[in-house]
């Protein structure tokens, strides 16, 4: 009798094989600027990236990427950031095709919905509502872009960096005036940075937020407690990173700004680490404070169910309600007049465990077997399962096991490293009988 997949194991092994795919279509020599074969682990880390949607690349997107390549990348970007399950159910919809319970379970358990109702109509707003805000964004940028890259070739940036910027991709073309540069060249530029940042916050902060928004409009008491806590964290932590930011780089990467420039780049630096990759300043030039809370803003990360990666903004908020009834000698743990079940405590506390050893260990094998300063690895690492994609320039010198590190990373960032872990031991096995108890000391 063959064994069936669980929701997890089917998600997991989804995502490996569109990887696989992108893979193997980038080896194409017709994918390549110079027309000739890409090597399999420069293919396998650009599809991972792409479909992790992380944005760390081992050669420049435009200066290696034929235009068929970069067509293949922006795809396996959409597919990654929207979720292959979601996309896969949308045509099915559209095909009028019946969806089993079987089905809404799986598109539960990919979007990190709360409930199984609803799940086909959620399905119907999410991919219209998403190439709309891809398209209005498109259109921005291609007005934008024009002066600088002409029509024909405005027309395809503002699609690729739209769609890039709404999956928290990380992707650009500005290898095209110099390698590995982002959007350095567009600092002050107050439509491209606006443009981006709403993008990359609109797909960060989760499809469920979204359709609660869509439903309740401007009734802000009648949001679900998911996303109250998603909304209020995110603006605390973009606008707080912000301004450490600014203190930081004042003197230094900020230095000779105007204060237009200043703003902008604070601003863009704290939204960008929250998964997105995109850069409107030199990664590698900033101060170490700077890099410290870039690293603390990657592993945060974004929202539950929306296309950026990190631990999220739930988990963190779960944790420090935990730490603040601990302190008080509290055993529930309430916000927003509401109290939170034990078992989110017991999820985000395995998230944190998990993430935090995969990335602590893979900064000390990355650190052994490259010459690189250690804030530097740590930056990689932490950008890797973030799916973030920022760099301070040493991804393309790694060796050849260290990318397959980051690869792996990347991976687990995307599909949940606790999701990961979970479809190796998916079944659940009761206790017959209970172990004696006995306590220990904590502290």
């Amino acid at each position: 009798m063959r064994k069936q997949l669980s929701k997890t194991q089917t998600i997991a092994l989804g995502f490996f094989l569109i990887i696989c795919v992108g893979t193997a279509l980038l080896m194409l020599p017709a994918c390549a600027r110079d027309g000739q074969m890409t090597s399999f682990h420069d293919a396998l880390f650009t599809a991972t990236s792409a479909t992790c949607v992380t944005g760390l690349v081992s050669v420049d997107t435009y200066q290696h990427w034929s235009l068929l390549g970069q067509i293949v990348i922006l795809m396996l970007i959409q597919i990654g950031g929207l979720g292959f399950i979601t996309m896969g159910m949308f045509f099915s919809i559209f095909l009028k095709r019946k969806i089993g319970l079987k089905e809404r379970d799986l598109i539960q358990e990919s979007l990190n919905s709360l409930q199984i109702g609803g799940m086909v109509r959620l399905v119907k707003k999410i991919v219209p509502f998403t190439f709309l805000f891809e398209g209005i964004g498109a259109v921005v940028l291609f007005f934008r872009f024009l002066p600088r890259v002409g029509g024909k070739d405005a027309v395809w940036y503002g699609i690729f960096h739209s769609v890039s910027a709404f999956c928290n991709g990380g992707f650009d073309l500005m290898g095209r005036f110099e390698e590995y540069s982002s959007l350095v060249y567009y600092y002050d530029d107050i439509v491209v940075n606006v443009t981006i940042m709403l993008l990359i916050v609109i797909g960060g902060v989760g499809f469920i937020v979204w359709d609660d928004i869509f439903k309740k409009r401007f009734h802000v008491s009648r949001y679900l407690l998911h996303t109250k806590i998603v909304l209020v964290t995110t603006m605390v932590l973009i606008f707080g990173g912000a301004l450490l930011f600014y203190l930081f780089e004042y003197k230094n990467l900020l230095a000779g700004m105007g204060t237009k420039g200043q703003l902008l780049s604070s601003l863009f630096a704290s939204v960008t680490a929250r998964t997105a990759g995109f850069n409107t300043l030199d990664t590698a030039g900033y101060s170490q404070p700077s890099r410290m809370l870039t690293v603390i803003l990657m592993f945060i990360g974004g929202s539950p169910g929306s296309t950026a990666g990190g631990i999220k903004t739930t988990t963190l908020v779960v944790l420090i309600l935990l730490a603040a009834a601990t302190l008080r000698n509290r055993q529930e743990l309430n916000i927003f007049h509401r109290r939170l079940p034990q078992e989110a405590v017991r999820r985000a506390s395995t998230v944190v465990l998990i993430n935090l050893f995969l990335a602590l260990a893979s900064v000390l094998a990355v650190s052994a077997l490259n010459p690189f300063p250690l804030d530097d690895v740590m930056f990689e690492v932490f950008s890797a399962i973030g799916t973030v994609g920022m760099t301070t320039g040493i991804t393309r010198d790694l060796t050849i096991v260290s990318r397959y590190i980051i690869i792996v990373l990347m991976y687990c960032g995307r599909i949940g490293s606790m999701s990961f872990a979970l479809s190796f031991m998916e079944k659940k096995r009761g206790a017959v009988v209970k172990q004696p108890e006995e306590r220990i000391t904590i502290g």
